[in-house]
Formats: structure tokens, sequence, C-alpha cells
């Protein structure tokens, strides 16, 4: 049995995740709090297994209080948040201070509507409760490179010995929960003139990417931008692609390569690693380098098998860094990954690849 405490300054906010958290048999709500003073009186009385933490509350706000959780040991804390561009600047931060993920409220500030984010509150919390995971995340910050996120600017990596260009090569990179913060320990030790371009899917709801995108640019040496339909492609740069809709490519007359997002095919996660993947490496062919990391399920993961069929490279996380380790396993089990390396060290396995 999985204990949770809940936190939210709203009635109905507290009512509604009580409903889904307890639809699963596995998970039972031991409390509940409505400020952040009561949830670190409440979490340190109750020690749940895992808190869900309203960003906006009174008396101590929520990553406030997140922080003294976390901090203290107690539990790892899922970050609810409002899905605007003030809602995304705070659920960034606080994953960068501590938070194990964020559950976005598809209706706003209060939301009637929880239950169409059922599956994920209940994967995410499930998640969170694994003891690898809690004991990865106490340890983050701790991590080689991890502070590039929690004071976002643009950086300068060391100059690394790559070639001028290479042409006919492209870096994807797939990422799910625990992505927005665990990134951090690859990006920003990319040199800026690294000859191929990066393309860049996040799990992540509508709204956020292009918050991300600006701290990805900001962090890193090489451009980041968020993907838009017509843009040509150039080395050097960071196409992360936006919520709602996949990141494909097309291979103009000419040779030139751009964007395109399609809203199709229907998918589970809208963009899709796969679809990403499968885009890049029907243009790029054998100069695929395929990344897969932290994230629950198994999106990417039979790309990777195709990009490493194909010739091209694969790269997969390790179970020492990853806070969750389903896609970058699903890779390894499935034979989708010529390397197995920690997050701090995929940088430097990246720029190997296109060297």
């Amino acid at each position: 049995m999985i204990n949770v405490l809940i936190c939210d300054d709203s009635a109905l906010m507290r009512r509604s995740l009580k409903k889904i958290i307890e639809s699963d048999r596995r998970l039972k709500v031991i409390g509940t709090a409505r400020d952040g003073e009561d949830a670190v009186l409440k979490a340190r009385e109750l020690r749940p297994d895992v808190v869900t933490m309203d960003i906006n509350m009174p008396l101590l706000d929520g990553i406030s209080a997140m922080q003294h959780i976390v901090d203290e040991e107690i539990a790892p804390v899922l970050m609810v948040s409002s899905l605007t561009q003030e809602g995304a600047e705070a659920t960034f931060e606080s994953l960068a201070l501590g938070a194990f993920d964020y559950i976005a409220k598809p209706g706003g500030t209060v939301s009637v509507n929880m239950e169409e984010s059922a599956r994920e509150i209940i994967a995410k919390i499930k998640a969170a409760a694994d003891s690898k995971s809690v004991s990865k995340m106490r340890r983050s910050g701790r991590r080689k490179g991890a502070s590039a996120v929690r004071t976002p600017r643009k950086s300068v990596a060391p100059r690394r010995r790559v070639r001028a260009t290479a042409d006919g090569m492209a870096v994807t990179i797939g990422i799910s929960t625990g992505g927005p913060k665990t990134i951090f320990d690859v990006l920003p030790l990319i040199p800026a003139d690294l000859p191929v371009p990066v393309f860049l899917v996040q799990h992540m709801p509508v709204g956020f990417t292009s918050s991300f995108a600006q701290r990805i640019d900001a962090a890193s040496p090489m451009t980041c931008v968020e993907a838009a339909a017509g843009m040509h492609i150039e080395p050097g740069t960071i196409y992360l692609a936006r919520a709602g809709r996949h990141l494909t490519l097309f291979r103009k007359s000419s040779g030139d390569i751009v964007i395109r997002t399609p809203a199709r095919p229907e998918h589970q996660f809208m963009p899709s690693v796969n679809v990403m993947m499968e885009s890049v490496l029907a243009a790029y062919g054998d100069g695929t380098v395929g990344v897969l990391m932290t994230g629950m399920g198994d999106d990417g993961a039979d790309m990777m098998v195709k990009i490493t069929e194909a010739g091209g490279q694969t790269i997969a996380e390790s179970e020492e860094t990853a806070i969750v380790f389903g896609m970058p396993n699903e890779a390894i089990l499935r034979g989708g990954a010529n390397v197995v390396a920690p997050s701090w060290d995929i940088a430097g396995e990246i720029i190997k690849a296109v060297a």
C-alpha cells in the first residue's frame, strides 16, 4: 500500500484528488492539508510515501513547503500546477529545488475535470513511491552538472574537438518523467559548435514547452527553440517538440530539411518519441543518434531498435541515474542501446558519436 498526503487549499481539489488516488487499490490517502504550514506538519506526523503539493497555497507556499519535506527526507513530492505561463515557471522552479515531478491541472487553478488526468496521477504517484527513485531524487542536487537548471543563464561549455561539419547526422533525445531536471545533466555540457541538430521530445502538457525551451536556451551553449512548422534545420540548434503536436521532418526537393508539426498519428503522447525518432531516421538514416532517458512506459524503445538496426548509434540512460528506468530499460531489453551511461556522461557520448 502506498500512503499519500494531499496538500491543496481548495476543498474541491482535495476531494477530486482523493477520489482519483483511491480508485487504485494500491493507493491510500492518509491525510490532507489546506496550506503550506499544515502540509509540513502533516508530513512530519504521518510520514507518507508520497506528497501531492499545490504550488499556490496560503501561509507557506507550496514550493517552500516542498523544500522542507524534501530536505527532511520525508517523502518525494509531486507538484500540482496550473496550465498557465506562471504555473509553468513555478513548476520548473520547484523541480530545480527538489520536487520529484509534477501533475498539471487540466482546467486551471481549480479543476473539476481532474479525472482526465487520473491515469497520469496514479502512475506518477507509483513512480514517486519507488524507493530507488526516492534515493535518486535525494542525491540529485549532488549530481554532476545538476546545478544548471537552478539558475538559468547562457553558459559556456568547454570547447571540445568536434568536426566542423557532420552533414547527414542528427541527434534525437526522448525523455519523460524526471526529465525536466535530468536533461540539464546533458544539454549544458554539449558545446555550441556541435555540428548537428538536436531534436528533443519531453513529454509535457500544452503551454509548458515554450517556457521550457527558454530555460534550456538560457542554460545551454547551444541555441534551443520550440519547434514550429516550416523551420529550416540548422546545426548547433536544439529543437524542442511543442506539446500537443508531433515533431516530424520533411526533406524538400532542394535537399533542405524543414520541420512539420502534425496532430496525427493519434498517440498516447503528443509529442511522441517514437514518431519523432521515426521521422528523423527516415531523413538521416544511419547518421541518426538516438538517446532515450528517464521516463515511464516504452515510448521510443521500438525506434531505438530500428535506429540500431539501420546502423545508427543509440545511447540509453543507465539505471544508476534514471529517475524512472522504464523507457531506457525497454530500449536496453529490446537490444536498442549501443551505449548505456549515467546522465552526466551522455553529453560526452553524444559528442563522440558525431565526432
